[in-house]
């Protein structure tokens, strides 16, 4: 690579360089969320990268960064290798990110050698995996996946601002959104590389690892509502306070995934009481669940137990109680062929090919509709992810580029055909 830097190595320092200002809403930490003047100054600084690589970027209807690197013949169908731009609030630099710049690495390796495929690649930045700004996720890869529901449009963020209204002010196209919708004949793969947000690879001294599968999530919004009134001069015995029932809901969340199976976890990210003053009984209170596991079937009686549950606690306290599902992402296998590839290329670099399940979401759950996917694991100090404090080494970054540019010249060499998916299968 130029300048001598590995392979690799520089994706890091381009995290590192997208870390603050103007990258980043706030000084002084990582946030990055969709559709900001954040995230569009991230987007110019990739499509110069990409340009260096030698490649072409556009932006498509969805606010999607997609730089192409042409094949052997003009117009071949694409290895897509891509991951997510936008950050958590206050989070990590490589989450994402690191994935992104790993691509551009792998096609410039390729084109300093002057080396072209029988396919495409294009590296694609998506905007939206987090859901960070808007209640949902994965609108950018599910644009392109052709699942994305037209109704997601009109979500609004925390000021009123609908998906739509942000998309046009960023430039995007809301009213043609379904153009960037790729047909399966124009997309040979998915690969996407991405931090392991977990300790296993660490505690067992690994520096990659291969994706099995990515576990099956539902978020849903609860809302528990009784009765706003004074803090000094209702007595207790006569309130109808949404806390304690919420307090209750969450309890019995814990429970139940506790006591589960098929690696099931709940989490409560967000709570709201309303109106929100401290001397104000709260006439509601709003919290988020996010319920996850290997399986859907398991992920899908725990949410019935708990919205169950939920319900008979209101019901025991005089209150009324809402549970709206806001997204549903079924688990999604990764491609066998695909991950036997990626075995051979950790092996060939020493390694041995170790695989594993995320439980966390990406976007190549989203993107299983359209094609065959893979994904590679990179080890990050501790297993912390979601946190200013997440960190990977050079080191393993120049390796996984380097599994990836093995990968890909694998892939070219061999014919193999994998089956693929039905649209809609991701959700």
């Amino acid at each position: 690579m130029a300048d001598g830097v590995d392979i690799g190595v520089r994706a890091k320092a381009r995290c590192d360089a997208l870390g603050s200002p103007p990258y980043s809403e706030i000084d002084g930490q990582l946030t990055r969320r969709f559709l900001t003047a954040a995230h569009g100054a991230a987007l110019d600084a990739l499509a110069g990268w990409m340009a260096e690589a030698g490649m072409s970027a556009r932006r498509d209807a969805a606010a999607n960064l997609i730089g192409r690197y042409e094949g052997e013949t003009h117009g071949a169908k694409a290895l897509i290798i891509g991951s997510h731009i936008d950050s958590v609030r206050n989070g990590g630099r490589y989450d994402g990110p690191l994935g992104i710049m790993l691509g551009i690495d792998v096609v410039e390796a390729l084109h300093r050698a002057g080396r072209r495929l029988p396919f495409a690649i294009e590296v694609v930045a998506f905007g939206d995996e987090e859901g960070s700004r808007f209640p949902a996720s994965m609108s950018c890869s599910r644009a392109i996946a052709g699942t994305l529901d037209a109704t997601a449009l009109e979500m609004k963020d925390a000021e009123g601002v609908s998906v739509a209204e942000a998309l046009a002010a960023f430039g995007g196209d809301p009213a043609n959104i379904a153009s960037a919708a790729r047909r399966p004949e124009e997309v040979l793969a998915f690969l996407e590389a991405h931090i392991e947000q977990g300790p296993v690879l660490e505690a067992e001294g690994l520096a990659l690892g291969v994706v099995t599968a990515i576990a099956a999530q539902k978020r849903l919004m609860v809302r528990i509502t009784g009765m706003a009134g004074h803090a000094g001069t209702t007595p207790m015995a006569l309130r109808k306070d949404p806390g304690p029932a919420a307090a209750e809901a969450i309890l019995a969340l814990e429970r139940i995934c506790r006591a589960g199976t098929d690696g099931l976890v709940g989490t409560v990210g967000r709570m709201t009481a309303l109106p929100g003053a401290f001397n104000v009984i709260p006439g509601a209170i709003e919290f988020s669940m996010d319920i996850r596991a290997e399986t859907s079937a398991t992920r899908d009686a725990a949410v019935e137990a708990i919205t169950a549950e939920i319900h008979a606690i209101a019901a025991a306290r005089d209150l009324s109680a809402t549970v709206t599902l806001m997204q549903a992402l079924a688990e999604s296998p990764c491609d066998p062929s695909l991950m036997g590839l990626l075995d051979e290329s950790l092996a060939d670099l020493g390694l041995p090919a170790r695989r594993l399940p995320s439980g966390a979401g990406h976007d190549a759950m989203v993107m299983a509709a359209l094609c065959p996917t893979a994904m590679l694991f990179i080890r990050c100090e501790g297993g912390i992810s979601h946190n200013p404090a997440e960190a990977v080494t050079e080191a393993d970054c120049a390796l996984a580029a380097k599994a990836m540019l093995g990968f890909v010249e694998k892939l070219a060499a061999n014919p193999l055909r994998p089956s693929r998916p039905l649209r809609g299968a991701s959700g």
